[in-house]
């Protein structure tokens, strides 16, 4: 069975967009050959910085016949005393034939005229000369670019096409450059001839056969298969580590993006000088791995001491790695150099000095400047520790830790490498007495800096990790900054994210709707963004819960109530973000042991009917609404004694997060229920008598209420 290969070749391509080229086209080259009714036996997808590749194998020759039967207009409208219509007439000459070729057939919706029509099959080679171009277009990424007044946009330029059908070429082209200017259009057409290696193998190459591709690329030194690449580059670091002795920690993203700025990747072993080594070794890391593309070389057994070499991945000549390690050497040893300047210049002054710099750097326009922001989070964090109980020492440790937070900002070496905030903080805090907790914290509160990574776990950095984000979160709220689907730009689910983590990890039962109030103000004109922030917070415990917990969602959501109106629930998930995960968990484990299936009819049955009463939600104890001289059977002065001995076990699990006594009591309440319901003493709830109706509907509404302190258990779906 046929073969199809199709290469596109560019000038060199970023190295993120070859990875998600090759994602795009998992989708859609699948797709299209399913829509053209093509089915094959595999798909291979190749990519490196200069081209991007498909081969297609196990193709038909051409599509399989088709005999359709095309419903047309209604009869009526075909026919008209026995004679065919413009209707009838035109759809058939649509379809190739003729009106005494229509079938009159009943339908639901009345009598149709059907037609049988043949359709032969196309070749495979017509096919891919049309979707093969669709393949390219469709393609989405970021900074796109065009060619004059041309609609083809794609990272870099297009210069080849390869398009083969076994050892036959398929017309494929591509317009990249429409004629303007007296210029002619600009079209790329495919051939058979493809490009090696740019260093190592410059000449064009033909391929005889679509099947050819990865050999016929290989010996002339490109290795399109990314995966091969990364493998290789792998199997080089580890040759090298055992050859420095040495332990080198190989970043995820690094590989990959080396991997994709490679065709014949070569790793070659580098050497700085020795005194550079008293550089923090985060600031070496920086420079070698964000700057340089580098990987950094440990001591074996001590990953926190450097050694003085580092691993370039090369795409030039294996033969000339000296004189490549040599080139590499010098730019590592200039920015090193650089960054010994800036961290010296640095530490000739105190961390605090850097404070009155802080005026002169934007926060945001309409926020003021960063020394604004750290005033704000200071007062955030008295607020914070008053809430904990954070007092003595302890609290001077965490606002001292807050007011120097930003100070590196200002420094010189984080001006030169911003991803060092924090961390440089954190080693000039050291270097200038702060003290270790004071250090410690400065540098946890930039965490965490994304899902999944660590969380501060010193009291200092918590305070000042949540005071930071608090601040970030309210005050752009509150001049309108809103992310809005998937724009974030400052990275405000990832900030509310944190706070809510952090809360958990650390156990704080601290009030969320207390603090945004406090921080966003209570001015009649921040009464928008304050509740939009605490509903902002209910998606994010949403997120959580489901995503990161994985909490069932109908269990989150009994929890979290409906977040587009339920604000009870919402304000009570506010009010204690830890209570919200207990719950959750809590309810996860009794769905997993059967406990919840047990208890979710009896509190169903009740609560549907008790919808019917007017008893309001926070009422737990039936003295204050249920009067006893109004019952009639056994069974209501039995079920109000139940809720009496439940009451207080329902205030006693919200205060201390225990929900174990009131599941115990609410399982013991289902044979209550169901005498009450359906047993020899049963009552009529909706009776005729409004006082005694209203009476046994309190009771149910109780009922309600006090499984409530658990969850809402109408929005939990039963299985």
């Amino acid at each position: 069975m046929p073969a199809f290969l199709f290469e596109v070749g560019t000038e060199e391509l970023p190295a993120s967009f070859v990875d998600q080229a090759i994602a795009q086209w998992k989708t859609l080259i699948p797709a299209s050959l399913k829509e053209a009714d093509l089915a094959v036996e595999s798909i291979q997808y190749f990519g490196t910085p200069r081209r991007l590749a498909v081969l297609i194998e196990g193709l038909p020759e051409r599509q399989e016949d088709k005999n359709e039967e095309i419903k047309g207009p209604p009869a009526k409208a075909a026919f008209r005393d026995g004679e065919a219509t413009k209707a009838a007439i035109g759809f058939a000459k649509k379809y190739g034939a003729t009106p005494d070729a229509l079938e009159i057939r009943p339908t639901d919706k009345g009598e149709f005229v059907f037609l049988k029509h043949f359709v032969a099959g196309r070749t495979s080679a017509e096919l891919l000369q049309e979707l093969a171009p669709q393949w390219v277009l469709d393609l989405e990424g970021k900074r796109f670019m065009r060619w004059r007044d041309g609609e083809l946009r794609f990272p870099r330029p297009i210069r080849w096409l390869v398009a083969l059908l076994d050892d036959q070429v398929v017309p494929v082209s591509l317009t990249v450059r429409a004629a303007a200017d007296g210029q002619e259009e600009l079209t790329v057409t495919s051939d058979c001839q493809s490009q090696g290696h740019r260093v190592l193998n410059p000449e064009p190459i033909n391929f005889a056969s679509a099947t050819e591709y990865i050999e016929g690329l290989r010996g002339a030194s490109v290795l399109v298969s990314p995966q091969e690449r990364e493998d290789l580059i792998v199997k080089q670091i580890k040759a090298a580590e055992a050859e420095l002795g040495g332990t080198i920690e190989i970043d995820e993203d690094l590989l990959a993006e080396v991997r994709d700025l490679t065709e014949f990747p070569t790793a070659v072993i580098g050497k700085f000088d020795d005194e550079f080594l008293e550089l923090p070794p985060e600031v070496i890391i920086t420079v070698m791995v964000t700057h340089q593309r580098y990987f950094a070389v440990a001591e074996k057994g001590n990953p926190a001491k450097l050694l003085p070499n580092f691993i370039a991945i090369s795409n030039g000549d294996p033969a000339k790695s000296d004189i490549i390690a040599a080139g590499n050497g010098r730019v590592i040893r200039a920015r090193l150099n650089d960054g010994q300047f800036f961290y010296d210049a640095d530490l000739k002054q105190s961390l605090e000095t850097y404070l009155a710099e802080l005026e002169k750097v934007t926060f945001q326009d309409k926020l003021g400047s960063m020394a604004k922001k750290v005033d704000r989070m200071v007062a955030l964090a008295e607020l914070l520790c008053d809430r904990l109980n954070i007092t003595g020492d302890n609290q001077t440790t965490a606002l001292r830790a807050v007011k120097l937070a930003k100070a590196d900002l200002v420094t010189q070496m984080v001006k030169e490498f911003p991803e060092l905030q924090g961390i440089m903080g954190e080693k000039y805090a050291r270097t200038g007495d702060e003290g270790e907790a004071v250090a410690i914290a400065i540098g946890e509160h930039y965490l965490p800096k994304g899902a999944g990574d660590a969380l501060p776990q010193s009291e200092a950095g918590r305070i000042a990790a949540l005071s930071d984000r608090l601040d970030t979160l309210t005050a752009l709220f509150g001049i309108g900054i809103i992310p809005s689907g998937s724009s974030d730009p400052f990275a405000l689910r990832r900030a509310a994210n944190a706070i809510v983590n952090i809360l958990w990890d650390a156990n704080y039962n601290l009030d969320l709707d207390e603090l945004t109030e406090a921080a966003i103000g209570d001015s009649p004109e921040n009464g928008d963004a304050v509740d939009q922030v605490k509903n902002f917070f209910g998606q994010r415990f949403q997120t959580l819960l489901q995503e990161e917990k994985t909490i069932d969602y109908d269990l989150v959501n009994s929890v979290l109530g409906d977040l587009e109106g339920d604000r009870d629930s919402l304000q009570r998930a506010l009010q204690n973000p830890l209570d919200t995960l207990v719950r959750a968990q809590f309810l996860q484990t009794l769905r997993g042991d059967g406990r919840l299936q047990e208890i979710y009819a009896t509190i169903n049955r009740a609560a549907k009917l008790a919808k019917k009463g007017d008893l309001p939600g926070d009422v737990l104890d039936p003295s204050t609404c249920v009067d006893p001289a109004k019952f009639e059977q056994p069974s209501e002065n039995a079920l109000c004694n139940s809720l009496q001995s439940l009451a207080p076990m329902v205030q006693d699990a919200r205060a201390t997060q225990n929900y174990d006594k009131v599941v115990e009591a609410l399982q013991s309440l289902a044979p209550v229920v169901t005498d009450f319901f359906d047993g020899e003493n049963s009552v009529m709830v909706m009776v005729d008598d409004p006082a005694i109706q209203k009476n046994r509907l309190n009771l149910l509404g109780l009922l309600r209420n006090q499984a409530s302190i658990l969850a809402d258990f109408s929005l939990i779906v039963k299985g």
